[in-house]
Protein backbone atom coordinates (compact mmCIF):
# COMPACT_ATOMS: atom_id res chain seq x y z
CA UNK A 1 0.00 0.00 0.00
CA UNK A 2 1.67 3.78 -1.19
CA UNK A 3 2.74 5.93 1.46
CA UNK A 4 0.04 8.61 2.78
CA UNK A 5 1.28 11.95 2.28
CA UNK A 6 0.81 14.35 5.02
CA UNK A 7 -2.60 16.39 3.94
CA UNK A 8 -4.13 13.66 3.43
CA UNK A 9 -3.65 13.09 7.18
CA UNK A 10 -4.37 15.90 8.58
CA UNK A 11 -7.76 17.56 7.87
CA UNK A 12 -7.48 20.56 10.29
CA UNK A 13 -4.42 21.75 12.02
CA UNK A 14 -3.08 24.46 14.58
CA UNK A 15 -0.31 26.63 14.72
CA UNK A 16 0.80 28.81 17.38
CA UNK A 17 2.93 31.87 17.34
CA UNK A 18 4.86 33.59 20.07
CA UNK A 19 4.99 37.43 18.62
CA UNK A 20 8.35 38.13 21.07
CA UNK A 21 10.47 35.98 19.02
CA UNK A 22 9.98 37.82 15.96
CA UNK A 23 11.84 41.22 15.16
CA UNK A 24 8.84 42.89 13.83
CA UNK A 25 5.57 41.39 15.37
CA UNK A 26 3.39 43.71 13.55
CA UNK A 27 4.07 41.77 10.03
CA UNK A 28 3.43 38.52 12.10
CA UNK A 29 -0.11 40.00 12.54
CA UNK A 30 -0.26 40.91 9.31
CA UNK A 31 0.54 37.60 7.85
CA UNK A 32 -2.51 36.27 10.26
CA UNK A 33 -4.83 39.02 9.66
CA UNK A 34 -4.55 38.19 5.55
CA UNK A 35 -5.23 34.34 6.19
CA UNK A 36 -8.92 32.89 6.25
CA UNK A 37 -8.52 31.30 8.94
CA UNK A 38 -9.56 31.11 12.43
CA UNK A 39 -6.98 33.26 14.43
CA UNK A 40 -7.14 34.01 18.37
CA UNK A 41 -4.91 35.33 20.71
CA UNK A 42 -4.15 33.35 23.65
CA UNK A 43 -4.92 35.14 27.45
CA UNK A 44 -2.53 37.58 28.53
CA UNK A 45 0.17 36.08 26.17
CA UNK A 46 1.95 37.36 23.22
CA UNK A 47 0.84 34.06 21.57
CA UNK A 48 -1.40 33.39 18.51
CA UNK A 49 -3.01 30.66 17.37
CA UNK A 50 -4.29 29.66 13.63
CA UNK A 51 -6.34 26.84 12.77
CA UNK A 52 -7.18 25.54 9.19
CA UNK A 53 -6.60 23.15 6.70
CA UNK A 54 -2.89 21.75 6.18
CA UNK A 55 -2.62 23.34 3.40
CA UNK A 56 -3.60 26.94 4.27
CA UNK A 57 -1.29 26.35 7.51
CA UNK A 58 1.54 25.10 5.68
CA UNK A 59 0.91 28.56 3.73
CA UNK A 60 1.21 30.69 7.25
CA UNK A 61 3.86 29.05 8.69
CA UNK A 62 6.61 29.18 5.02
CA UNK A 63 5.63 32.72 5.11
CA UNK A 64 6.44 33.33 9.00
CA UNK A 65 9.11 31.47 8.26
CA UNK A 66 11.09 33.83 6.22
CA UNK A 67 10.63 36.77 8.58
CA UNK A 68 13.66 37.58 10.80
CA UNK A 69 13.89 36.56 14.31
CA UNK A 70 16.04 38.03 17.48
CA UNK A 71 19.47 36.89 17.40
CA UNK A 72 20.18 35.97 21.35
CA UNK A 73 23.86 34.17 22.50
CA UNK A 74 24.46 31.62 24.82
CA UNK A 75 21.99 29.38 26.44
CA UNK A 76 18.82 31.59 25.07
CA UNK A 77 20.13 31.24 21.90
CA UNK A 78 20.48 27.51 22.15
CA UNK A 79 16.67 27.38 23.95
CA UNK A 80 15.07 29.03 21.05
CA UNK A 81 16.76 27.17 18.44
CA UNK A 82 15.40 24.38 20.06
CA UNK A 83 11.91 25.25 19.19
CA UNK A 84 12.56 27.04 15.88
CA UNK A 85 10.37 25.97 13.28
CA UNK A 86 13.54 24.76 11.40
CA UNK A 87 14.16 21.86 14.00
CA UNK A 88 12.12 19.16 15.16
CA UNK A 89 12.41 18.29 19.15
CA UNK A 90 12.99 14.35 19.48
CA UNK A 91 10.75 12.44 21.73
CA UNK A 92 11.61 10.73 24.59
CA UNK A 93 9.77 7.52 25.25
CA UNK A 94 9.51 4.43 26.72
CA UNK A 95 10.80 1.66 24.68
CA UNK A 96 8.33 -1.31 25.64
CA UNK A 97 5.46 0.84 24.15
CA UNK A 98 7.92 2.14 20.60
CA UNK A 99 8.34 -1.81 20.80
CA UNK A 100 4.83 -3.01 20.65
CA UNK A 101 4.02 -0.38 18.56
CA UNK A 102 6.69 -0.92 15.85
CA UNK A 103 4.77 -4.80 16.18
CA UNK A 104 1.41 -3.95 16.19
CA UNK A 105 0.97 -0.40 14.78
CA UNK A 106 3.22 -0.40 12.04
CA UNK A 107 0.62 0.65 9.22
CA UNK A 108 -0.12 3.71 11.50
CA UNK A 109 3.31 5.04 11.94
CA UNK A 110 4.19 4.26 8.40
CA UNK A 111 0.76 6.57 7.28
CA UNK A 112 2.67 9.38 9.98
CA UNK A 113 5.83 9.13 8.04
CA UNK A 114 3.77 9.55 4.85
CA UNK A 115 6.19 10.76 1.68
CA UNK A 116 8.13 13.48 3.57
CA UNK A 117 9.07 12.40 7.07
CA UNK A 118 11.42 9.40 8.68
CA UNK A 119 11.20 8.16 11.85
CA UNK A 120 13.75 7.02 13.94
CA UNK A 121 14.95 5.86 16.85
CA UNK A 122 17.73 6.21 19.31
CA UNK A 123 18.82 5.59 22.88
CA UNK A 124 17.15 7.37 25.48
CA UNK A 125 18.37 8.54 28.76
CA UNK A 126 17.92 5.10 30.50
CA UNK A 127 18.07 1.67 29.00
CA UNK A 128 14.11 1.40 29.08
CA UNK A 129 13.50 5.18 27.14
CA UNK A 130 14.15 5.76 23.24
CA UNK A 131 14.67 8.96 21.91
CA UNK A 132 12.49 8.97 18.56
CA UNK A 133 13.49 11.60 15.92
CA UNK A 134 11.66 13.16 12.87
CA UNK A 135 13.53 13.72 10.29
CA UNK A 136 11.52 15.39 7.23
CA UNK A 137 13.51 13.83 3.61
CA UNK A 138 13.67 17.59 2.01
CA UNK A 139 15.05 20.65 2.32
CA UNK A 140 11.78 22.81 1.85
CA UNK A 141 9.64 25.11 4.92
CA UNK A 142 7.15 22.43 4.00
CA UNK A 143 8.87 19.13 4.81
CA UNK A 144 10.00 20.79 7.66
CA UNK A 145 6.38 21.25 8.42
CA UNK A 146 5.37 17.86 7.61
CA UNK A 147 8.14 16.56 10.28
CA UNK A 148 6.56 18.97 13.27
CA UNK A 149 2.89 17.63 12.07
CA UNK A 150 3.94 14.22 12.23
CA UNK A 151 5.83 14.65 15.53
CA UNK A 152 2.40 15.46 16.82
CA UNK A 153 0.46 13.25 15.30
CA UNK A 154 2.94 10.83 16.69
CA UNK A 155 2.95 11.82 20.01
CA UNK A 156 -0.88 11.53 20.00
CA UNK A 157 -0.70 7.89 18.93
CA UNK A 158 1.82 7.23 21.42
CA UNK A 159 -0.28 8.78 24.15
CA UNK A 160 -3.44 6.61 23.27
CA UNK A 161 -1.27 3.21 23.20
CA UNK A 162 1.00 3.77 26.37
CA UNK A 163 -2.21 4.77 28.67
CA UNK A 164 -4.43 1.56 27.93
CA UNK A 165 -0.87 -0.99 27.72
CA UNK A 166 -0.80 -3.68 29.45
CA UNK A 167 1.81 -6.56 29.82
CA UNK A 168 1.73 -9.95 32.01
CA UNK A 169 3.41 -13.23 31.76
CA UNK A 170 2.33 -16.84 31.72
CA UNK A 171 3.88 -20.32 32.10
CA UNK A 172 2.79 -22.15 28.83
CA UNK A 173 4.03 -24.48 26.73
CA UNK A 174 5.45 -23.45 23.24
CA UNK A 175 2.47 -25.26 21.21
CA UNK A 176 0.24 -22.90 22.91
CA UNK A 177 1.97 -20.02 20.80
CA UNK A 178 0.28 -20.48 17.68
CA UNK A 179 -3.31 -20.73 18.96
CA UNK A 180 -2.60 -17.45 20.92
CA UNK A 181 -1.10 -15.59 18.25
CA UNK A 182 -4.06 -16.39 16.26
CA UNK A 183 -6.86 -15.75 18.40
CA UNK A 184 -5.41 -12.98 20.19
CA UNK A 185 -3.58 -10.84 17.19
CA UNK A 186 -3.88 -7.38 19.09
CA UNK A 187 -1.34 -9.15 21.54
CA UNK A 188 2.47 -9.17 20.74
CA UNK A 189 3.71 -12.33 22.45
CA UNK A 190 7.05 -13.53 23.36
CA UNK A 191 8.35 -16.87 24.27
CA UNK A 192 11.50 -17.60 25.87
CA UNK A 193 11.91 -20.25 28.07
CA UNK A 194 8.86 -21.28 29.14
CA UNK A 195 7.01 -18.42 29.85
CA UNK A 196 5.25 -15.98 27.40
CA UNK A 197 4.94 -12.18 28.08
CA UNK A 198 1.76 -10.98 26.32
CA UNK A 199 1.37 -6.99 25.76
CA UNK A 200 -1.59 -5.09 24.47
CA UNK A 201 -4.61 -3.12 25.08
CA UNK A 202 -6.32 -3.69 28.96
CA UNK A 203 -9.48 -4.70 27.50
CA UNK A 204 -7.94 -7.95 25.04
CA UNK A 205 -5.21 -8.80 27.88
CA UNK A 206 -8.51 -8.68 30.27
CA UNK A 207 -10.34 -11.20 27.90
CA UNK A 208 -6.67 -13.20 27.65
CA UNK A 209 -6.99 -13.47 31.49
CA UNK A 210 -10.38 -15.00 31.48
CA UNK A 211 -9.56 -17.59 28.89
CA UNK A 212 -6.82 -18.06 30.54
CA UNK A 213 -8.46 -18.29 34.00
CA UNK A 214 -11.35 -19.99 32.62
CA UNK A 215 -9.39 -22.93 30.77
CA UNK A 216 -7.92 -23.77 34.29
CA UNK A 217 -11.16 -23.79 35.64
CA UNK A 218 -12.40 -26.03 33.09
CA UNK A 219 -11.37 -30.62 32.79
CA UNK A 220 -8.34 -29.85 30.89
CA UNK A 221 -8.69 -30.96 27.20
CA UNK A 222 -6.11 -31.77 24.75
CA UNK A 223 -4.99 -29.96 22.08
CA UNK A 224 -6.86 -30.76 18.77
CA UNK A 225 -3.74 -30.44 16.99
CA UNK A 226 -2.24 -33.30 19.26
CA UNK A 227 -5.24 -35.42 18.98
CA UNK A 228 -4.87 -35.69 15.37
CA UNK A 229 -1.25 -36.95 15.31
CA UNK A 230 -2.07 -39.57 17.86
CA UNK A 231 -5.03 -40.78 16.00
CA UNK A 232 -2.49 -41.08 12.67
CA UNK A 233 -0.06 -43.09 14.40
CA UNK A 234 -2.85 -45.72 16.02
CA UNK A 235 -3.78 -46.78 12.57
CA UNK A 236 -6.17 -44.15 11.77
CA UNK A 237 -6.18 -42.60 8.01
CA UNK A 238 -4.85 -39.09 8.21
CA UNK A 239 -7.25 -36.09 7.53
CA UNK A 240 -6.81 -33.24 5.18
CA UNK A 241 -5.51 -29.68 5.96
CA UNK A 242 -8.99 -28.99 4.95
CA UNK A 243 -10.48 -30.71 7.35
CA UNK A 244 -8.23 -30.01 10.59
CA UNK A 245 -8.82 -25.98 9.89
CA UNK A 246 -12.37 -27.27 10.49
CA UNK A 247 -11.49 -29.37 13.82
CA UNK A 248 -9.93 -26.30 15.04
CA UNK A 249 -13.09 -23.88 14.26
CA UNK A 250 -14.82 -26.90 16.03
CA UNK A 251 -12.67 -26.24 19.31
CA UNK A 252 -13.82 -24.56 22.50
CA UNK A 253 -11.24 -21.61 22.99
CA UNK A 254 -11.82 -22.49 26.79
CA UNK A 255 -11.08 -25.69 27.42
CA UNK A 256 -9.00 -26.29 24.01
CA UNK A 257 -11.23 -29.82 24.11
CA UNK A 258 -12.74 -30.77 20.25
CA UNK A 259 -16.86 -29.72 21.16
CA UNK A 260 -18.85 -32.43 21.85
CA UNK A 261 -22.11 -31.63 19.22
CA UNK A 262 -24.96 -32.32 22.21
CA UNK A 263 -23.27 -30.02 24.44
CA UNK A 264 -22.72 -26.85 22.37
CA UNK A 265 -23.62 -23.20 22.76
CA UNK A 266 -23.61 -20.68 20.09
CA UNK A 267 -23.46 -16.94 20.46
CA UNK A 268 -24.86 -14.62 18.31
CA UNK A 269 -21.02 -13.43 17.44
CA UNK A 270 -20.48 -16.91 15.87
CA UNK A 271 -18.18 -18.70 18.31
CA UNK A 272 -19.30 -21.64 19.57
CA UNK A 273 -18.12 -23.28 23.26
CA UNK A 274 -19.24 -25.93 25.16
CA UNK A 275 -22.21 -25.68 27.12
CA UNK A 276 -20.35 -25.79 30.59
CA UNK A 277 -17.73 -24.36 29.77
CA UNK A 278 -19.28 -20.93 28.94
CA UNK A 279 -21.56 -21.48 31.66
CA UNK A 280 -19.10 -21.26 34.07
CA UNK A 281 -17.01 -18.19 32.10
CA UNK A 282 -20.18 -16.02 32.13
CA UNK A 283 -20.31 -16.65 35.61
CA UNK A 284 -16.99 -14.62 35.79
CA UNK A 285 -17.83 -12.30 33.11
CA UNK A 286 -20.75 -12.28 30.69
CA UNK A 287 -18.72 -11.84 27.41
CA UNK A 288 -17.41 -14.02 24.86
CA UNK A 289 -14.12 -15.49 25.94
CA UNK A 290 -13.17 -15.21 21.69
CA UNK A 291 -14.35 -11.75 20.54
CA UNK A 292 -15.14 -9.97 23.97
CA UNK A 293 -18.86 -9.30 22.87
CA UNK A 294 -20.92 -8.50 25.60
CA UNK A 295 -23.94 -10.32 26.59
CA UNK A 296 -25.82 -8.53 29.51
CA UNK A 297 -24.62 -5.44 31.81
CA UNK A 298 -21.09 -5.48 32.79
CA UNK A 299 -20.16 -4.60 36.80
CA UNK A 300 -16.98 -3.43 37.50
CA UNK A 301 -14.55 -3.32 40.58
CA UNK A 302 -15.18 0.29 41.59
CA UNK A 303 -15.28 0.66 44.92
CA UNK A 304 -18.68 1.54 46.42
CA UNK A 305 -19.74 4.53 48.25
CA UNK A 306 -18.31 6.96 46.19
CA UNK A 307 -20.06 10.26 44.34
CA UNK A 308 -19.94 11.65 40.81
CA UNK A 309 -21.01 15.28 40.02
CA UNK A 310 -20.85 17.53 37.15
CA UNK A 311 -21.14 21.57 37.29
CA UNK A 312 -20.69 23.81 34.39
CA UNK A 313 -18.39 27.06 33.30
CA UNK A 314 -18.12 29.44 30.40
CA UNK A 315 -15.47 29.00 29.59
CA UNK A 316 -14.14 26.90 26.31
CA UNK A 317 -11.72 23.88 25.82
CA UNK A 318 -9.08 24.17 23.25
CA UNK A 319 -11.09 22.88 19.81
CA UNK A 320 -14.47 23.70 21.28
CA UNK A 321 -14.21 27.71 21.23
CA UNK A 322 -18.47 27.62 20.55
CA UNK A 323 -18.78 25.94 23.87
CA UNK A 324 -18.64 25.95 27.62
CA UNK A 325 -17.02 23.13 29.73
CA UNK A 326 -18.56 20.67 32.02
CA UNK A 327 -16.74 19.60 34.99
CA UNK A 328 -16.98 16.41 36.22
CA UNK A 329 -15.77 16.16 39.92
CA UNK A 330 -15.66 12.33 41.17
CA UNK A 331 -15.14 11.33 44.74
CA UNK A 332 -13.98 7.56 45.89
CA UNK A 333 -13.85 7.38 49.60
CA UNK A 334 -10.72 4.82 51.26
CA UNK A 335 -12.04 1.48 52.64
CA UNK A 336 -11.46 -2.24 52.48
CA UNK A 337 -10.64 -4.25 49.32
CA UNK A 338 -13.36 -6.91 48.83
CA UNK A 339 -13.22 -10.59 46.93
CA UNK A 340 -12.94 -8.89 44.03
CA UNK A 341 -10.33 -6.35 44.30
CA UNK A 342 -6.41 -7.57 44.18
CA UNK A 343 -5.76 -8.00 47.97
CA UNK A 344 -8.94 -8.71 49.96
CA UNK A 345 -9.39 -7.25 53.58
CA UNK A 346 -6.60 -5.09 53.22
CA UNK A 347 -7.19 -1.21 52.98
CA UNK A 348 -7.06 1.14 49.61
CA UNK A 349 -6.43 4.36 49.18
CA UNK A 350 -9.58 6.80 47.64
CA UNK A 351 -9.15 9.68 45.29
CA UNK A 352 -10.56 12.63 44.33
CA UNK A 353 -10.60 13.55 40.66
CA UNK A 354 -11.63 16.28 38.34
CA UNK A 355 -12.13 15.69 34.33
CA UNK A 356 -13.36 17.95 31.45
CA UNK A 357 -15.70 17.64 28.84
CA UNK A 358 -17.22 20.50 25.93
CA UNK A 359 -20.44 21.51 26.61
CA UNK A 360 -21.47 20.10 23.53
CA UNK A 361 -24.07 17.92 21.74
CA UNK A 362 -21.16 15.06 21.82
CA UNK A 363 -19.77 16.13 24.85
CA UNK A 364 -23.17 15.98 26.75
CA UNK A 365 -23.47 12.50 25.07
CA UNK A 366 -20.48 11.58 26.22
CA UNK A 367 -21.23 12.53 29.86
CA UNK A 368 -24.68 10.53 29.95
CA UNK A 369 -22.56 7.51 28.99
CA UNK A 370 -19.85 8.00 32.28
CA UNK A 371 -23.15 8.49 34.10
CA UNK A 372 -24.13 4.71 33.31
CA UNK A 373 -20.56 3.92 33.46
CA UNK A 374 -20.32 5.18 36.86
CA UNK A 375 -23.04 3.39 38.16
CA UNK A 376 -22.23 0.48 36.44
CA UNK A 377 -19.13 0.86 38.66
CA UNK A 378 -16.70 0.45 35.71
CA UNK A 379 -14.82 4.26 35.91
CA UNK A 380 -12.48 3.30 39.02
CA UNK A 381 -11.11 0.21 40.53
CA UNK A 382 -8.28 -0.66 42.89
CA UNK A 383 -4.78 -1.66 41.51
CA UNK A 384 -1.41 -0.02 41.64
CA UNK A 385 -0.90 3.56 39.98
CA UNK A 386 0.72 4.35 37.14
CA UNK A 387 2.06 7.89 37.63
CA UNK A 388 3.45 7.31 41.56
CA UNK A 389 3.69 2.98 41.51
CA UNK A 390 1.94 2.80 44.78
CA UNK A 391 -0.31 -0.50 45.34
CA UNK A 392 -3.53 -0.59 47.05
CA UNK A 393 -5.43 2.61 45.66
CA UNK A 394 -7.82 4.02 43.19
CA UNK A 395 -6.86 4.09 40.06
CA UNK A 396 -8.86 4.67 36.54
CA UNK A 397 -9.95 1.86 34.94
CA UNK A 398 -9.49 2.28 31.48
CA UNK A 399 -12.13 4.79 30.01
CA UNK A 400 -9.89 7.47 29.46
CA UNK A 401 -10.82 11.28 31.40
CA UNK A 402 -9.54 14.45 30.39
CA UNK A 403 -7.99 16.26 33.60
CA UNK A 404 -6.77 18.96 32.37
CA UNK A 405 -8.18 21.71 29.97
CA UNK A 406 -4.77 22.52 28.16
CA UNK A 407 -1.40 20.82 27.49
CA UNK A 408 -2.95 18.79 24.48
CA UNK A 409 -2.95 14.22 25.01
CA UNK A 410 0.37 14.66 26.02
CA UNK A 411 -0.62 16.47 29.25
CA UNK A 412 -3.85 14.30 29.45
CA UNK A 413 -5.76 17.88 27.81
CA UNK A 414 -7.40 19.69 25.19
CA UNK A 415 -6.72 20.04 21.69
CA UNK A 416 -7.52 16.56 21.19
CA UNK A 417 -9.72 16.17 18.06
CA UNK A 418 -10.24 12.48 18.44
CA UNK A 419 -10.66 12.36 22.30
CA UNK A 420 -14.82 12.01 22.04
CA UNK A 421 -14.64 9.80 19.93
CA UNK A 422 -11.82 7.07 21.46
CA UNK A 423 -13.59 7.68 24.84
CA UNK A 424 -17.19 6.49 23.23
CA UNK A 425 -15.38 3.43 21.53
CA UNK A 426 -13.85 2.59 25.23
CA UNK A 427 -17.43 2.69 26.95
CA UNK A 428 -18.81 0.47 23.68
CA UNK A 429 -16.19 -2.32 24.34
CA UNK A 430 -18.32 -2.58 28.01
CA UNK A 431 -21.82 -2.53 26.38
CA UNK A 432 -22.86 1.59 27.26
CA UNK A 433 -23.49 3.11 23.82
Amino acid sequence: MASSSMKEIFSDVTLTVDLTTFKDPDMVKEIFKRSKHKIKQITKTSRYQAEGSFEDIEDVFVKLSSLERHTTSGRQHQQQAQMSPDQVKPVDIQKTVMEYMQQKCSKELRKIEGNDVTITTSLGKTDKTLLVSFKPLGRSSSSQVCAHFARERFITLYQRIATDLRAVSHSLADHHLSYLQNNFPELWIVSSSGKMTMTGPYAHISRLEDFLSNRKSSTPGRNPTTQRRTAGASGVSPVSHAQQQDDLQETCAICMDTINERHRKTLKCKHSFCTGCLKRAFEFKPVCPTCGALYGELKGTQPEGGSMSTSTRSSSLPGYEKWGTIVISYNIPSGTQKEEHPSPGQRYEGAARTAFLPDSPEGRKVLDLLKRAFHQQLVFTVGSSTTSGRSNVVTWNDIHHKTATHGGPTCYGYPDPDYLKRVQDELKVKGIQ
